[in-house]
């Protein structure tokens, strides 16, 4: 069987190339320690209103002892429960949200807080130094869910650390 040189050529070239690729991604995951997020807590989306944490009386922000604050959310078709909240700036945040029924996004606008809020699973993002500017931001869903989805919004309201 021939195979014409330019052929060769062409097919090593390839090869080099995904030898190339195959060796940074490696090189990325050891020497810089960038991996995917770890951070895997399931649950169950079916009953999610009767977990604790979930719970519709249990949604919103908790102050932390150390000073932080805690947001626990719920998407669902079409909104994000609850629909507002308030936290102070410069302040630490650790943000909590679980899906009851289909795959959501949650992007706060102005912010690089973006995150997929897949069903079955608990979806966590922290802010070690909070929003920096006060203001109120929409946050809306950045994944289509359905026919609603245009209407999936709600708002952060950030505040002077002092107030």
């Amino acid at each position: 069987m021939h195979v014409d040189p330019l052929e060769k050529t062409w097919v090593w070239l390839a090869s080099a190339i995904a030898v190339t690729f195959v060796v940074v991604l490696i090189w990325a995951a050891v020497a810089r320690g960038i991996h995917p997020p770890s951070n895997v807590e399931t649950i169950d989306s079916a009953s999610l209103h009767l977990s604790e944490e979930f719970a519709e009386d249990n949604l919103g922000v908790h102050r932390q002892p150390d000073g932080s604050l805690k947001v626990v959310m719920v998407a669902t078709r079409y909104g994000f429960y609850p629909q507002h909240i308030e936290v102070p700036a410069n302040t630490p945040i650790n943000f909590r949200i679980a899906t009851t029924d289909v795959l959501h996004g949650f992007h706060v606008e102005g912010t690089n807080l973006a995150t997929m809020v897949i069903p079955g699973f608990i979806s966590e993002v922290n802010l070690a130094e909070g929003f920096k500017t006060t203001g109120t931001k929409p946050m809306f869903c950045n994944e289509y869910c359905g026919l609603g989805h245009h209407y999936m919004w709600s708002r952060v309201t950030i505040t002077d650390k002092a107030s």
